[in-house]
C-alpha cells in the first residue's frame, strides 16, 4: 500500500533540504580556501557513512548494504564522487550562484542522454527546454563575465557527471531502497577517498571551528538527502521537481551574505533561463507520466 500523500509537508521538507544543500556548499567553499578539495570530500563522505552506520545500522542491519547489483551501485557511487569533486572544485574557483546555475543544467543533459541510454523520446517541449538550458549556460559563462575558465569547465563536468548519476539512479531505483542507494554512495566515496589520504598534500593545521565544519559537511549531506527522500514520498515529483530550482535563489542569497558575491544582470538572466528550462522539463515529465496512466 502506498503511503498517503501530504503535499504541504513534502514541500516544507524539500525547502529545508535545499537550504541545507546550499549551507553545505557554503561550508565547503569556505574550507576550500585553506584545505585541498579531496580532503573535504573525504570528510563529507566519511561522516555521512558513520552517521548512517550509527543511526540506520541497528535498525536495518544487513538490509542497509544487501544488494544483487553491486557493480551498478559502485558505478553510481563513482559518478556521485566525481560530481562532488568537480562541483567543489568549481565552487573553489567561482561565485556560488554562477557555479550552482551551471551545475543545475544537468537536467538538460539528462534529456539529451536519455534517448541513447534509456530509450526515451525527446518531445518538442523538451527540445525547447534543452535550447533554453544551454542558452542560459552561455549567458552565465559568456566571455567578459569575469568567471575563471577553469571553474566553468569544472562546473560543466560536474553537471555531466550528475546527469549520468541521475540516469544510473533511474536504472537502480525500481529494485533498490533509498537507504541502500544512499549507503553505497557514502561507503564507496569514503573508502576511495580514504585510500587517497596519504597522497593529499595538506600541511594546514585545523583551527577554531574547523573540526566542527568538517563534521557538519557530512551531517548536512546526510540530513538533506534524508529530507529530500521523504519529501518525494509525501508529495508527487511533478509538484516538487520545479520547486528544486529555488536552490538557485538560495545560492545567490548565500553567496551575497557570506562571500559578498552577486551575479551581474546578464548572469542573473542566464540563471533564470536555466531555471525555466528545468521547470519545463519537470512539467513535461509530469505530462508524459499522466499520459502513461
Amino acid at each position: 500500500m502506498n503511503a498517503p500523500q501530504r503535499p504541504l509537508r513534502g514541500i516544507g521538507l524539500a525547502m529545508i533540504a535545499l537550504v541545507l544543500f546550499v549551507t553545505l556548499d557554503v561550508t565547503a567553499k569556505h574550507l576550500s580556501n585553506r584545505f585541498p578539495v579531496p580532503l573535504l570530500i573525504w570528510a563529507r563522505y566519511t561522516v555521512h557513512l558513520l552517521l548512517m552506520v550509527v543511526i540506520l545500522g541497528p535498525r536495518l542491519g544487513r538490509r542497509l548494504i544487501a544488494t544483487r547489483r553491486p557493480l551498478a551501485h559502485t558505478m553510481r557511487a563513482l559518478l556521485l564522487l566525481c560530481t562532488s569533486l568537480f562541483g567543489l572544485s568549481a565552487f573553489q574557483r567561482m561565485p556560488l550562484a554562477e557555479a550552482t546555475a551551471i551545475i543545475f543544467a544537468s537536467p538538460v543533459i539528462v534529456v539529451l542522454l536519455a534517448r541513447p541510454m534509456l530509450g526515451e523520446s525527446i518531445g518538442r517541449l523538451r527540445q525547447i527546454a534543452v535550447a533554453l538550458g544551454f542558452g542560459g549556460v552561455l549567458l552565465v559563462a559568456r566571455p567578459g563575465s569575469g568567471l575563471v575558465l577553469e571553474g566553468v569547465l569544472y562546473a560543466l563536468a560536474c553537471a555531466l557527471m550528475y546527469a549520468l548519476y541521475q540516469i544510473q539512479t533511474r536504472k537502480l531505483s525500481p529494485t533498490e531502497s533509498p537507504a541502500t542507494l544512499l549507503f553505497h554512495t557514502a561507503l564507496t566515496g569514503s573508502l576511495l577517498m580514504s585510500c587517497a589520504l596519504p597522497w593529499m598534500d595538506s600541511d594546514v593545521a585545523l583551527q577554531g571551528l574547523d573540526p566542527v565544519l568538517f563534521a557538519a559537511m557530512g551531517a548536512l549531506a546526510a540530513i538533506a538527502h534524508f529530507l529530500l527522500t521523504h519529501a518525494f514520498r509525501d508529495a508527487p515529483a511533478s509538484l516538487l521537481s520545479p520547486m528544486l530550482y529555488m536552490q538557485l535563489v538560495w545560492a545567490a542569497l548565500f553567496g551575497w551574505l557570506f562571500f559578498g558575491q552577486t551575479p551581474d544582470g546578464i548572469g542573473a538572466i542566464g540563471m533564470g533561463v536555466i531555471g525555466v528550462a528545468g521547470v519545463l522539463i519537470a512539467l513535461d515529465g509530469h505530462r508524459l507520466s499522466r499520459q502513461r496512466t
